[in-house]
């Protein structure tokens, strides 16, 4: 089986999102640029971790703020094309959404399931409150954030939560001018 891996961009001061986030605001007041290097003018060493990350994503586990934020944006194929999307929720929404698996009973199924449709490709968890759920569970095996040059002050932190202390091991820490790519393997 593949990994279970957060893959996501944060500010400087651990931000995956500014005040006020919402589906006219996905990423919050303050935090527009927090994927610039990826979609704007990404450097080649940027361009490459993120074609390595997309070619390795089996499937997503998001939970259901992410999706009501942004499931307008990235409509059927979830946020990684050709990879299935697992939802954590407690309800299900009564419409129809192709592409999205909505999980009802907890984090560590929802990530079971992704695993089986994922195999020997990733799954890789978006959304600081999947994170913070599935990390004091055991369930994720590597952490990757993209730290961007960015002091927001306030929003949804990544690391928010967790209850004890998580040992981690550096894995990489390659950069560019936009943003630090830092890796590391949880110790189990």
């Amino acid at each position: 089986m593949g990994l279970v891996i957060c893959d996501m961009s944060i500010s400087l001061d651990g931000y995956v999102t500014g005040p006020n986030a919402g589906r006219g605001n996905p990423f919050g007041d303050g935090a527009d640029s927090l994927h610039d290097w990826m979609f704007k003018d990404p450097a080649d060493a940027d361009r490459g971790y993120l074609e390595d990350a997309v070619a390795h994503c089996g499937a997503v586990v998001m939970g259901r703020t992410s999706f009501d934020k942004t499931v307008h944006e990235w409509g059927p194929g979830g946020p990684v094309p050709g990879s299935r999307s697992f939802v954590v929720t407690h309800d299900a929404p009564a419409e129809d959404h192709p592409g999205y698996t909505f999980v009802t009973d907890g984090v560590a199924s929802a990530i079971g399931l992704a695993r089986e449709a994922a195999g020997d490709k990733w799954v890789c968890l978006h959304g600081a409150t999947v994170l913070q759920q599935a990390l004091p569970l055991g369930l994720v095996d590597e952490i990757s954030v993209h730290v961007v040059p960015l002091l927001i002050g306030g929003g949804t932190p990544l690391f928010a939560a967790l209850g004890s202390a998580i040992g981690l091991e550096r894995v990489e820490t390659p950069g560019s001018p936009a943003v630090d790519h830092l890796r590391y393997r949880v110790v189990k």
